[in-house]
């Protein structure tokens, strides 16, 4: 015993009762003075058990967080049953099985019983899943001890950050099934190589709502650079389902594909004219020549034409949009309607006359901006027994 206290110098401490403990570590016999201890190895701690009947604290902050993230789940979940009601009733009304009642059913049938137009959005019916009305918020990220749930809670950006580390990880995954392929004397199939052309990366806004997370310019651009990276591995057809995820398509309809070529006129220019151009009453005819000097003629005289300045901002919106402003002359006749009709016309004939002059990128985009969509509306009619298509009389109670 000596010898094992001149080796280690072990605080010992002999307590009341006689017994011998080890204060340094916490270890200690609770025996008898007749136990001695033999062997220093054999020295084993005690799990320090807690009481049954002790309850874990939660702080007021967490406590309410809970319950915020308890009340949006149960919300959501009354949003679900309506909406399943809803559709119910609206497939009854119309005379089909609710069971196979689709999205597009209940926006046929939504148009059906409106049939006078509704043209402002905000004032337009609407039927959707809860899901795409309300916006969404993040579940509850922690316990009631406050540990998070997600393994990156604390980069500020879990989601964001998830979503590079599946990138380099889809990437890694690709490189080593290259390797192996490589050892093979296999190379990649050249017909499964996927196609950039009719699809674009989400927008910054659009990301944010898929993360619900709030994200800069330049974490946007990092997301986008490595998502290309992703996107150009000769193997990025087997993460093909990762990939559309973040990716939207570019519609496109057969009568605007069909772009007409330009002609020539008398001096040698290239011009296209685009004819009906229709915008509530107005109809106009619109010629577009390039090379121009960006003189722009309305029925003989120039943008002054329109007085005011908003019909001459539209009119220069789709050249300024393609930056074709000073490199084509724009030519039109337009007659009917009001300044604001005429300068709607003559817009849409500009942009549909431009596509003979610029890329099909610039052409998917101009799509994408609304610039080759017809705009139908026109003024809304007026209803009997009220002062004006939405306005009612002054209601008196007598």
């Amino acid at each position: 015993m000596a010898h094992f206290h001149h080796l280690f110098r072990p605080p010992w401490h002999r307590f009341a009762n006689g017994s011998v403990g080890y204060l340094g570590s916490r270890w200690f016999s609770t025996a008898g003075p007749k136990t001695t201890i033999t062997s220093f190895a054999t020295v084993e701690a005690s799990p320090i058990e807690k009481p049954s009947n002790q309850t874990v604290k939660v702080s007021k902050a967490m406590k309410a967080y809970l319950e915020r993230a308890r009340a949006h789940d149960e919300f959501m979940k009354v949003q679900n049953l309506e909406y399943s009601i809803g559709k119910r009733h609206l497939a009854n009304m119309m005379g089909e099985d609710p069971e196979t009642f689709t999205q597009e059913d209940i926006d046929r049938a939504i148009q059906y019983l409106f049939p006078s137009g509704l043209y402002d959005k905000k004032a337009r019916p609407m039927m959707k899943p809860p899901e795409e009305v309300i916006p969404q918020r993040k579940a509850a990220e922690f316990d009631e001890s406050g540990r998070p749930f997600h393994s990156m809670f604390y980069t500020g950006r879990p989601n964001y950050s998830k979503l590079l580390f599946d990138i380099v990880e889809n990437i890694n995954n690709l490189n080593s099934f290259e390797d192996r392929m490589i050892r093979k004397q296999l190379s990649p199939d050249p017909n499964q190589k996927l196609n950039p052309s009719g699809s674009d990366w989400l927008s910054k806004d659009a990301i944010e709502k898929l993360l619900l997370e709030d994200i800069s310019d330049n974490e946007y651009d990092n997301f986008v650079k490595a998502m290309e990276r992703l996107f150009e591995h000769p193997y990025a057809y087997r993460e093909k389902d990762f990939l559309n995820k973040y990716r939207k398509s570019l519609l496109t309809k057969s009568d605007t594909d069909q772009i007409p070529k330009p002609q020539f006129d008398e001096k040698g220019r290239n011009y296209i004219t685009v004819y009906e151009c229709l915008r509530k009453s107005a109809r106009a005819d619109v010629t577009i020549i390039a090379p121009g000097t960006g003189k722009i003629t309305i029925n003989g005289q120039d943008i002054t034409y329109f007085e005011d300045v908003q019909p001459r901002e539209q009119i220069l919106f789709p050249l300024i949009y393609t930056d074709m402003v000073g490199k084509v002359d724009v030519v039109a006749n337009v007659a009917g309607g009001g300044f604001s009709g005429q300068a709607g016309a003559i817009r849409w004939g500009i942009a549909m006359g431009l596509r003979s002059f610029i890329d099909q990128e610039t052409t998917e985009r101009m799509r994408l901006a609304g610039l080759l969509q017809r705009d139908y509306r026109r003024r809304e009619r007026k209803k009997p027994g009220q002062a004006g298509a939405r306005r009612k009389y002054t209601w008196k109670k007598r």
